[in-house]
């Protein structure tokens, strides 16, 4: 096994951590408060804190289960070695789905935050052609590297913090604590809606397909990659409060029904925040806020989607093995995207069951493998075999919730 490098010749931590921060905190923020709104604030708050830590462990135990192979192997390489080829047939459809999914879900939201930003400045554009454009800006970063991908992403990221901090400074001022509190509505059942919530919150800790790009980046340093993991899932889950707070400050319970019925998608909650706000210059920030929202997500999904196809499909590294994957990453997801283009909230939610798979069951599984073929481990995630069970508990409520869900089963808050 390869021995991790002196960290003086690593990368700082900070790239990593934007890769990952940048990966989540994005477009599927923006889904939250609206499936969110039947359980509301309290409920959907505990949930969100246990989903971060089992996704957080998840992604742990996956990092632990690659140090044992080379740098760069990603899902494919791993799970076909450690839990055999049909398993990894499964996994990798599951991979595929996930990613390509929201791959998708973020073109659909590129063109639609674009086209609602620049009809604010009069000047009109379809949601398909400002998407269409985005795609092509993302896919040449991707095809210059992960280098690249790091530096464009702490642009974006730095971008969205700044006018993050100045619309929250408006909407937190605004906040009204019965709103955000409110426990006794007009529909007074709560708990009953909190499973709905479930996939929604694992699909927004989604960034497992990262770490085989950060191993070979950080040059197999278990130590490096996971405070990478670990501070870039707390910055997002900090994020993710501070919005949840804003929205669910501002706009009252029963006015995310209205949300829901038209999609859910940004440009909708976009438009509702804009009339509790009532100044222009604050509206076009959260603009602005919205569209370095969506690329910091496209980049980093599409990064990881991009790292497995090349796995996969066992792309060389070369400007023209590049340009291959950048292709095959791309070219089913924008088509989907001008033919559907308004099928955020759907993708997201679809991506919960078979994320469940591959960014939690699988990565547990592989960790239990991993320590009973390698005795010699590196790095390894703390707490025996505690945090495996933990995981694979999380996997199977989240699997029979998406289940239950698209049989219907489930109650839906809306209208």
């Amino acid at each position: 096994m390869d021995l991790p490098v002196s960290t003086a010749r690593l990368p700082s931590t900070l790239w990593g951590t934007l890769i990952i921060s940048g990966t989540i905190i994005g477009a599927g923020m923006f889904s939250l408060p609206v499936v969110m709104s039947g359980a509301w604030f309290l409920w959907s708050s505990a949930l969100l804190i246990i989903t971060w830590f089992c996704m957080l462990l998840s992604g742990l135990l996956f990092l632990e289960a690659s140090l044992h192979y080379p740098a760069g192997s990603s899902f494919d390489t791993i799970t076909r070695d450690l839990l055999g080829r049909g398993w990894n047939l499964i996994n990798g459809l599951s991979v595929a789905f996930v990613l390509g999914i929201l791959t998708y879900a973020y073109i659909s939201a590129s063109g639609a935050i674009i086209q609602h930003t620049l009809s604010q400045l009069s000047l009109p554009v379809s949601a398909r052609s400002a998407g269409f454009a985005f795609t092509l800006l993302v896919a040449l970063f991707i095809w210059l590297g992960t280098a690249m991908v790091s530096r464009m992403t702490l642009i974006f990221l730095g971008a969205k913090v700044i006018t993050f901090l100045i619309i929250f400074g408006g909407l937190l001022w605004h906040i009204e604590p019965v709103k955000l509190l409110d426990s006794h509505g007009e529909e007074s059942h709560y708990l009953r809606y909190l499973w709905m919530v479930i996939p929604f919150c694992l699909a927004s800790f989604g960034y497992h397909g990262n770490i085989a790009g950060l191993v070979s980046y950080y040059q197999k340093n278990g130590s490096r990659v996971c405070r990478c993991l670990v501070f870039g899932t707390l910055l997002a889950l900090v994020i993710y409060f501070i919005w949840i707070i804003g929205t669910m400050g501002n706009i009252p319970r029963h006015e995310f029904k209205a949300i829901a019925a038209q999609g859910g998608n940004i440009d909708v909650l976009v438009a509702a925040l804009s009339g509790v706000l009532h100044s222009p210059y604050l509206n076009l920030l959260l603009d602005i806020f919205s569209n370095f929202a969506v690329a910091c997500s496209f980049l980093g999904v599409s990064l990881g989607f991009f790292d497995y196809l090349a796995d996969l499909f066992k792309f060389d590294r070369s400007a023209f093995g590049r340009l291959k994957t950048t292709v095959v990453t791309f070219i089913l997801p924008l088509t989907a995207a001008m033919i559907w283009p308004n099928g955020f909230l759907v993708a997201i939610g679809y991506a919960g069951l078979a994320a469940t798979l591959w960014a939690v069951i699988t990565p547990a599984m592989l960790a239990r493998k991993a320590r009973q073929r390698f005795t010699n481990a590196a790095w390894q995630v703390r707490g025996g075999t505690a945090p495996i069970v933990l995981v694979l508990i999380f996997g199977a409520v989240n699997a029979l919730v998406s289940i239950l869900s698209y049989w219907n089963i489930l109650p839906v808050y809306a209208g």
